[in-house]
């Protein structure tokens, strides 16, 4: 594997999985970037393929889900405006791909993307377990108990981000300013 690909970890990978229409995805910048190609190679190989893509391997983003992608990401990563809406592919989509793009980057990468894809899913299904046993054992036992209930929900919901300050704090102590009072004769 060379050194590059081996720089792409599934922590980052699966910073780039989004939900879009109700599915996961990678988008086609985001896979090229990674592959190691231009985004337009990358969709000529697929548009080459195109075969192999169904709707629910690979979709283009309607003006309206670009639109709302782009507010989500706070920096920018598209590289200014695209004339073109970018590709959607779910994780068949991008199984799929290693089979268009041969080189070994595009396996390793590949590789990569499908741990993260597991992973995802790994921690959907735990998710989902903890919650429906709290359900039950919820429905199990009285309201002396429902505080402890509302306590471990918070701790499992997503934290919010804190919101940074603005400004900055005057670390001296007691600082005057202005006018001074005139001295005593």
């Amino acid at each position: 594997m060379d050194k590059k690909a081996h720089l792409i970890t599934t922590e980052k990978i699966e910073q780039l999985i989004f939900l879009i229409s109700g599915h996961k995805v990678m988008l086609s910048l985001h896979l090229a970037e990674m592959y190691g190609v231009e985004t337009r190679v990358l969709v000529q190989a697929v548009k080459r393929n195109i075969d192999r893509f169904p709707e629910d391997f690979m979709f283009q983003l309607t003006d309206e889900e670009f639109k709302n992608l782009k507010s989500q990401i706070v920096i920018s990563s598209w590289g200014g405006m695209r004339r073109a809406k970018p590709y959607a592919f779910t994780e068949q989509g991008v199984a799929m791909l290693s089979s268009v793009l041969r080189s070994k980057r595009a396996v390793q990468v590949n590789i990569e993307i499908m741990r993260a894809f597991v992973r995802l899913r790994q921690m959907l299904s735990a998710h989902r377990d903890l919650e429906h046993k709290l359900n039950s054992l919820e429905k199990k036992y009285d309201e002396q108990f429902k505080i402890v209930f509302d306590a471990i929900r918070a701790l499992m919901s997503s934290p919010e981000k804190p919101k940074r300050e603005i400004g900055f704090d005057v670390k001296e102590p007691n600082a005057r300013y202005g006018k001074r009072g005139k001295k005593k004769q």
